[in-house]
């Protein structure tokens, strides 16, 4: 049984991350290549890389309804046809407007792979091992994160844009046939003591700042910093570096980064989540990854060197895989004690706010600031220090309540 659970968690992952392909290799390749997309204007990019998940704000609801009728094999079937149209679509696209529709598909296409998975770890796990599964799941499907990003801001340093699209889409259809032969015909809701229809969801402040810390968690991680890294590298080269006769360049480095953290991710994600689910208060885990996560940023703010500053960013990468594996850790806990598709969708949508609010927002200040990345890293830091202060108090009123109660 424990077999079988876990390669469910598996088999949704590892379809997930080839799916991803295409939207990783974007976050590197396109700020820095985005005259070869047809942009003229930096606003396009924050727009490109927000609007797959503005889109999922009012999807996410949708496909609740569609994964309470209808089964994870059909989820994935559109999913993957949707990553696989999207992913080659951009390196053919001959405007802004057709790139728009292209990455609002996506979105959608991420909306069925990230609820089917997050319902799917709910349904099999149980508190004793959630966070080993949550672990697990991101740390392997954050492999596509680590292939599209590094293969994707190599290739485009060595190849053109459209060769790289159309092989990448092309994985994502060889995995189609995959899916018939893997996934189970069955719906994500198959449990006999399901909590859908029976439990209540409320926003209690404990569920209340989970949910904000999943919208600030998608602000930070897969927003900001994802789509400035490879600015940020940029402005700190002086020039390209070579290794024999290959060219590398900003691109190459910030995939380089990113991908270092999803190589770590299927090892280091699960052995966090592990840990996790030894502890009574989960969210104590969360105060290392905000107070560490936020002086690193504005220690980034202040450094020049390209050297010094590679390894910071790397330091940040670990403080991220422990922020991104607690919090989801705490949502589905939430979630296996309420209403499971109203706290997942919850969760996914405000995830889906962060990370869409985060690029837009990003460049827009950028645009405001002069291009003042540094700027915009030391106040990203003291935002995640003012966000470790209010766990920090919700932790001592807790704990007072606990206190008093005793006494009484």
């Amino acid at each position: 049984m424990v077999q079988g659970e876990k390669g469910r968690v598996i088999q949704v992952a590892i379809i997930t991350a080839v799916a991803l392909l295409g939207d990783a290799m974007l976050f590197i390749v396109l700020p820095i290549y985005y005259e070869q997309f047809g942009l003229t204007a930096l606003w396009q990019i924050g727009l490109l890389l927000s609007i797959n998940r503005l889109i999922r704000l009012p999807i996410n609801p949708l496909v609740a309804w569609f994964y309470r009728r209808y089964s994870l094999r059909t989820g994935l079937f559109i999913a993957t046809t949707l990553a696989a149209l999207t992913t080659f679509s951009y390196g053919v696209a001959t405007s802004f407007i057709v790139l728009v529709i292209a990455r609002m598909l996506w979105g959608v296409a991420w909306s069925f792979l990230r609820m089917g998975g997050f319902l799917t770890i709910i349904k099999v796990s149980t508190n004793e091992n959630r966070g080993n599964h949550i672990g697990l799941y991101n740390g392997l499907w954050g492999m596509g994160g680590l292939v599209g990003m590094l293969a994707g801001g190599f290739l485009a340093d060595q190849i053109p844009i459209v060769m790289m699209t159309s092989f990448f889409a092309l994985l994502a259809l060889i995995c189609i046939p995959l899916i018939a032969m893997t996934v189970p015909h069955s719906n994500v809701n198959h449990g006999k003591n399901t909590k859908i229809s029976t439990s209540t969801f409320q926003f209690t402040p404990y569920i209340s700042l989970i949910l904000a810390t999943s919208l600030f968690k998608g602000f930070l991680i897969m927003g900001l910093f994802a789509s400035t890294l490879s600015p940020l590298i940029e402005s700190r080269m002086q020039e390209p570096m070579t290794i024999g006769s290959l060219m590398i360049g900003a691109a190459t480095i910030a995939g380089v980064v990113q991908a270092i953290r999803w190589c770590w991710d299927p090892f280091l994600a699960p052995l966090i989540g592990r840990w996790s689910d030894r502890l009574t208060r989960r969210y104590m885990l969360l105060f290392l990854p905000l107070v560490a996560g936020g002086v690193l940023l504005v220690v980034v703010g202040f450094t020049e060197s390209t050297r010094l500053l590679i390894g910071l960013l790397l330091l940040f990468q670990l403080t991220s895989t422990l922020l991104t594996t607690t919090v989801d850790t705490l949502a589905a806990s939430a979630a296996a004690n309420t209403d499971e598709v109203k706290m997942t969708m919850w969760h996914t949508i405000l995830d889906d706010l962060g990370a869409a609010v985060g690029p837009l927002s990003s460049f827009i200040l950028l645009t405001w600031l002069e291009g003042s990345l540094s700027i915009l890293y030391i106040g990203s830091g003291l935002f995640m220090l003012g966000y470790a202060a209010i766990w920090g108090s919700y932790y001592h009123k807790s704990k007072r309540k606990t206190t008093h109660a005793d006494v009484a």
